[in-house]
């Protein structure tokens, strides 16, 4: 049988080796009948099955018995907070957001290569480069970076930067290349001042490019990525029996 203080005792300290339980260690179960649904509702008029039957030893009501629980993993008065499930709900919640953007952001980058792949030679070099190189004056570094990199383009360390990096491959590059970032480039710019997504799917739609076929090709893709990922992960971690 337990050894309690009283239930009126104030919540405090207890002495060092004491072996009567604090008030703040224990619910005590009380006998009459709640009053209310509410009232029921409440940990004191719940019996579980760690109830058991101590005597008060301290503060008022010395030698009487009652009912209580003094068991930490009792669901019932000692129930786990809420907000670990609350944080799990949000971090898979910001884990779907991320996957989904990663997928809305490869799906048009590929989309924006394959209507550039679609792009037809039509004007001459000189018209091209001067088109394109109007036009490339008015991205933003940003984009500009977007387009170069589809092109295996880095920045070097110069004066010139990523800007004259990519004015010295426009200049060397062939019609074809030329007429395809004309329209990438187009497509970014007006991406840039309206709606991407209505921007690169009226582009879609003119170039014939299946762009549910893409995000498709791309969730599996992330999806494989993923899975290896883990797969690596798990192979990496030593075995129980490897460890002894």
């Amino acid at each position: 049988m337990y050894q309690v203080e009283s239930f009126r005792t104030a919540y405090g300290g207890q002495k060092e080796g004491s072996p009567v339980l604090p008030r703040n260690k224990y619910t005590a179960i009380r006998d009459d009948k709640p009053k209310s649904k509410d009232d029921a509702k409440r940990p004191e008029h719940k019996v579980c099955k760690f109830t058991t039957e101590a005597i008060i030893t301290e503060g008022t009501d010395i030698g009487t018995v009652h009912k209580v629980c003094a068991s930490p993993s009792c669901p019932v008065h000692h129930p786990k907070p809420q907000t670990s499930r609350n944080d799990e709900k949000w971090k898979a919640e910001q884990e779907k957001q991320r996957k989904e953007q990663a997928i809305a952001n490869a799906t048009g980058l590929r989309v924006l290569a394959a209507i550039g792949d679609a792009v037809p030679v039509r004007l001459m070099k000189r018209d091209l480069l001067f088109i394109l190189e109007k036009l490339v004056s008015l991205m933003e570094e940003n984009r500009l970076e977007t387009l170069a990199r589809q092109h295996g383009i880095r920045q070097k360390r110069d004066d010139g930067g990523l800007a004259k990096t990519f004015a010295a491959f426009i200049r060397r590059a062939d019609e074809g290349t030329l007429s395809r970032l004309i329209v990438k480039t187009t497509i970014l710019l007006a991406a840039s001042k309206t709606n991407p997504a209505t921007v690169l799917r009226d582009a879609a739609s003119v170039y014939n490019v299946d762009t549910d076929a893409t995000a498709l090709k791309v969730k599996q893709e992330l999806a494989a990525k993923e899975k290896a990922k883990k797969a690596n992960g798990q192979s990496a971690k030593p075995s129980k029996r490897a460890a002894r």
